[in-house]
């Protein structure tokens, strides 16, 4: 999409090649972060003159005398050794803000060439209930899943879940014990999936028949015994049911349609090893099949090996994972392929594109791309377990959420019905657990705190989501139902409204940095940043106060709706919804 940003970047850089600097010469535009140096910032003449030999002041003046951006610009200086500051002209910004003020998409188009984008996300073991290590992979990859789709990208998701191997064969053996039949498996260990899974797991550990046991049901399942299939399938629908509540809880978008688990794999294993073997990259390690990687060696300078095949036969994540990619680039003809996983699986990840590529399961058209996630900690900077040391389970993270909002809600508003108060506080308990997390660096840990993400001042999802109450309530105490698209004409007057506007201008760059680099705290802090305008707009610039004329209410009003449509659609991208009042 074309935004401010790059319409000034595409500018600077024609300008630079106008006074014959090389073709591949950049801005480097950035947003300006100090007052009184302009809107934007072009930093590029500084790199560009050591390149020609040349003097760095110098030639950004003739970059800026270069300039043509018609009425986009009110005028251009150089400051320090070559910074070029750009001004934007009120006239421009008020004309931009007004269509987009028009459009009910807020000025953004959807792509004139979609991509085919599969996305691989949350992935949780369907043997246990979900926990807050699931969070963050759920939340981050749902936010990017709902901004490409608002981009116009055709989105594939796939909740690429554990429900295979010998995890199940624990847990078939002991139904069998128990006399459960596929009809029963909900009742025998629906109760406490994660308790039956616990004993399942000690049995194997202490008693070696129950492990026998457990490896032979292993082998039945993945020779298609009807039997053990039936037990596996019921296990898995109980297991997957327990997910699908979870995501309704959270507002993810995932559904049953999107479950691709290990097992839809089974039978193209032995198929990847042959293609494996036919490429000339297998070899025999030990019994074991194996592919060396050149171009991914160990400390001592060795080709690291990857086994994708044991001497015993049995296949391994990684063969698993080399065939979801085959599968993502050649049947589901993937455009990119993003992967929402922690970043402890950095070198598997490596391993897995680097054979695909070498194998010719992904070609080189399609991206693979790896955007790991850091931890969640505890307020004691360890990672976040229960009070007695044991891990959280995410569905009552989110009930603890609800009640702790409930209870901050009934201490600042005492006018809202116990049925109004129940719904808000599950907007505002779960919107505050996700914006949390997505509001945070993706590749950084975080430490999770009830008190700041329920606050209602700084850059928290109450704090936006009362911001956008508030616009609610102006427009109706004005007499206007709803947020909607006005064309009523905007006048920037005040230097609030100015900010107001250029912040709003710039909605598309956050929405790019989502899409394209899957960094949704760009977006939480846009968010956060435009409602802090809106706030000091409301202190400076009164709208329905008697002696504020006409035209100026109106313009006020329509550009106190376009923030309000802003906000909310940034929060609907992140999977946060707003309440009408709080």
């Amino acid at each position: 999409m074309m935004n401010l940003r790059d319409e000034l970047r595409a500018a600077v850089e024609r300008a630079m090649h106008a006074v014959g600097l090389p073709a591949d010469c950049q801005a480097l535009l950035t947003p300006a972060t100090k007052a009184g140096f302009g809107d934007y910032q072009a930093n590029g003449a500084m790199g560009a003159a050591k390149r020609a030999g040349s003097n760095p002041r110098e030639l950004a003046q003739r970059i800026a005398a270069a300039l043509d951006i018609g009425e986009l610009v009110e005028r251009v200086e150089v400051a320090g050794p070559g910074f070029i500051n750009i001004h934007l002209s009120r006239a421009f910004l008020a004309a931009r803000l007004q269509a987009v003020a028009a459009d009910p998409r807020l000025g953004i188009a959807q792509a004139e060439h979609p991509h085919t984008v599969v996305v691989d996300y949350s992935a949780p073991n369907l043997a246990k209930e979900m926990h807050v290590g699931h969070l963050r992979s759920t939340v981050i990859g749902d936010a990017v899943v709902r901004a490409l789709e608002f981009c116009g990208d055709r989105v594939i998701r796939q909740n690429h879940v554990g429900d295979w191997g010998t995890q199940f064969g624990m847990l078939i053996a002991l139904l069998e014990e128990r006399g459960a039949t596929g009809e029963s498996v909900g009742k025998t260990a629906l109760a406490d999936i994660e308790g039956f899974y616990r004993e399942a797991k000690g049995r194997f550990d202490s008693d070696p028949a129950f492990a026998d046991r457990a490896r032979d049901y292993v082998v039945k399942l993945q020779a298609g015994d009807a039997h053990c299939l039936s037990l596996w399938q019921s296990f898995i629908e109980m297991s997957a049911a327990h997910s699908e509540a979870i995501y309704r809880a959270l507002g993810v978008t995932l559904t049953r349609a999107d479950l691709k688990g290990e097992s839809a794999y089974n039978t193209d294993l032995p198929v990847v090893i042959e293609e494996l073997r036919q490429s000339g990259l297998l070899q025999e390690s030990d019994g074991a099949r194996v592919v060396f990687l050149e171009e991914l060696r160990d400390r001592e300078g060795n080709p690291q090996a990857v086994i994708v095949q044991k001497a015993d036969g049995g296949f391994l994540y990684a063969t698993t994972d080399l065939a979801a990619a085959r599968h993502r680039a050649r049947n589901l003809h993937a455009d990119r392929i993003l992967y929402f996983i922690d970043d402890r699986q950095k070198l598997h990840m490596q391993q897995i594109f680097a054979i695909s590529r070498r194998a010719g399961f992904v070609p080189e058209t399609t991206t693979l791309e790896h955007h790991p996630f850091g931890k969640m900690l505890g307020e004691d900077g360890k990672p976040f377990k229960t009070r007695a040391g044991g891990t959280v389970k995410l569905a009552e993270l989110l009930d603890e959420a609800v009640e702790r909002a409930a209870r901050l809600l009934e201490e600042r508003n005492d006018a809202l019905t116990a049925s109004e108060r129940a719904e808000v506080a599950r907007i505002v308990g779960i919107g505050a657990v996700k914006y949390s997390d997505l509001s945070k660096a993706r590749t950084s840990d975080y430490v999770f705190s009830w008190t700041q993400m329920l606050s209602f001042e700084g850059n928290t999802a109450p704090y936006i989501q009362y911001a956008c109450s508030r616009v609610t309530s102006l427009l109706k105490r004005a007499g206007l139902e709803g947020i909607a698209p006005t064309t009523a004409p905007i006048a920037l007057e005040a230097a609030e409204e100015r900010a107001l506007a250029l912040k709003l201008l710039q909605f598309s760059e956050a929405l790019t940095a989502v899409t394209l680099e899957a960094w949704p705290h760009l977006m939480c802090a846009y968010l956060y940043e435009l409602a802090g305008l809106l706030m000091r707009f409301y202190e400076s610039c009164p709208v329905l106060k008697d002696d504020v004329p006409a035209e100026l209410r109106e313009s006020r009003l329509a550009l106190a709706a376009v923030t309000g449509r802003t906000l909310r659609q940034g929060l609907e991208l992140l999977g946060i919804e707003v309440p009408e009042r709080m």
